[in-house]
């Protein structure tokens, strides 16, 4: 018989990377996989699968075999990269260093190019492909553009609009010109790294998109789409670009023999 992972019909399985956080739940206070539902839901309402992905020991080891069962990999929203990870002194306002979550979303991004699996970067995920690849950030924004316009607290989302370059495989999703987004970060892209491709600026010049060229898929944005519930069209694309996976995987793995 064949097995279900070979089974073309099966909707594209997309990854979420997560934090391990403490959390309450009636007597029990204990370490979760903690992930806002928005990003889960933007991925089942575009035809996928999400599984979630909290940091594990023997992150390189670990990342292979998850990999192994993914079409997709999103890297999510969250706390500040260590700025060790590009060579910079941490600032006073940097998040505290979260060594395991950095690990483990270096080794899957790796492992994800390395067998060619779409890959979404989103706010915190654009920042760490940028260091990933060689680049750097700016710690803290309002001293760069003397502005809070990116965050401005109380976990309320600030309205940006970002300019969409044409011809780039963002605008073959959103459109190019101007699109309104949801913002919520103190840091940015300082140096883009060698490779990446620029597809989208604020009227500061600040980067808020960027994607690789060539045929596999890597796409990430400083914004946050999953708060925008009635505009699903990254998500959207990076189901179908994991489904173009899945469906090249599947015809080149051999054919299960019946029972």
């Amino acid at each position: 018989m064949v097995s279900s992972a070979s089974d073309p019909s099966r909707t594209p399985v997309v990854g979420l990377t997560t934090y391990l956080e403490r959390a309450k739940q009636g007597v029990w206070d204990v370490r979760a996989s903690f992930l806002p539902q928005q990003y889960f839901d933007a991925v089942t309402a575009s035809g996928a699968t999400a599984v979630l992905l909290p940091p594990q020991p023997r992150a390189t080891q670990a990342a292979a075999a998850v990999l192994d069962g993914l079409d997709g990999l999103i890297l999510t929203g969250g706390l500040d990269v260590q700025p060790e990870l590009y060579g910079a002194e941490r600032h006073p306002t940097t998040d505290p260093a979260r060594a395991d979550r950095d690990e483990w979303e270096l080794a899957l991004l790796a492992g994800a190019r390395e067998r060619g699996i779409p890959v979404f970067g989103i706010c915190r995920g654009l920042q760490l492909i940028n260091v990933a690849l060689g680049g750097t950030l700016h710690q803290h924004l309002p001293e760069v553009l003397g502005t809070e316009r990116y965050r401005i607290g109380g976990g309320v989302f600030a309205d940006n609009t970002v300019e969409v370059d044409a011809d780039t495989r963002l605008a073959g999703l959103v459109g190019a010109g101007e699109l309104g987004v949801h913002s919520y970060h103190h840091q940015g892209v300082d140096r883009v790294a060698e490779g990446l491709r620029v597809t989208a600026r604020t009227d500061d010049g600040l980067v808020q998109a960027v994607e690789l060229p060539g045929e596999d898929y890597l796409v990430a944005v400083q914004w946050h789409p999953e708060e925008n519930a009635e505009d699903r069209r990254l998500f959207l694309g990076l189901v179908a670009a994991a489904a173009r996976y899945r469906a090249a995987r599947t015809s080149s793995e051999p054919q299960g023999v019946p029972a």
